[in-house]
């Protein structure tokens, strides 16, 4: 029983080594590009669209329902990286469902990896917003003794996103396999199923706390902004 799909070693050759968290985010990947590829091949107007397509749409306009409504604003900028976040993270846990595949979201290499990725993004949407000058005074207001508790803070959310979800994912799949080794087989798949719902849960938790980092960000930024201008 692994605890972390990163000690399971599907290939080696020296120092070069093939493990089940970079397998399967491959795999994750390419069932993304590949399956919008094939989607949106042949994109059409209502009412020729295919089922595939309208199922697309929906939860394209799903997402951006999500977006606006938690972060007051065009959802159109937050969703390449919100919603390939979301799809990733979620897609990466249903596949559980399938007895020999471990979600690399199951690995802290690959939850540190998505939470950097939030790091950099929320001073790149800062600065989009406000530009280097007005992101980089929001980290001295009020006082400029604020600035070593500001970066600490943009420090501590992206550990706390990268801890949460690796913390979950991999705590359902140990209990599964606990599961597996004391009791009849039908038990452990219900609660695989269970590990697939909360995946999702954790996908969609993990995108709207993405979201919600930028946008509060960029809010803070302009009410700087408002005060200086006011004062």
């Amino acid at each position: 029983m692994e605890i972390s799909p990163d000690n399971i070693i599907i290939w080696q050759w020296g120092f070069i080594v093939l493990n089940a968290t970079i397998l399967y985010t491959w795999l994750v990947m390419a069932i993304l590009v590949l399956g919008s590829w094939w989607v949106t091949r042949h994109l059409s107007v209502e009412p020729q669209m295919s089922p595939w397509q309208n199922g697309l749409e929906i939860i394209v306009n799903t997402i951006n329902t999500q977006i606006r409504g938690a972060a007051q604003q065009d959802p159109s900028k937050f969703l390449p990286l919100v919603g390939t976040l979301f799809l990733f993270i979620a897609l990466a846990n249903i596949l559980t469902i399938f007895p020999v595949y471990e979600s690399p979201a199951g690995s802290l290499s690959t939850t540190a990896a998505l939470a950097l990725w939030v790091f950099v993004a929320v001073p790149w949407f800062g600065i989009r917003n406000s530009g280097l000058k007005g992101y980089l005074k929001h980290f001295i207001q009020p006082s400029p003794f604020m600035l070593p508790f500001q970066i600490i803070s943009e420090i501590s959310r992206t550990i706390s996103l990268a801890v949460r979800l690796f913390g979950n994912v991999m705590s359902t799949s140990l209990l599964v396999a606990i599961l597996l080794s004391i009791v009849p087989l039908f038990f452990p798949a219900v609660m695989r199923i269970f590990g697939v719902l909360v995946g999702v849960i954790q996908a969609y938790v993990f995108a709207i706390l993405t979201l919600v980092y930028i946008a509060s960000g960029m809010q803070a930024q302009k009410q700087t902004q408002q005060h200086q201008e006011n004062g």
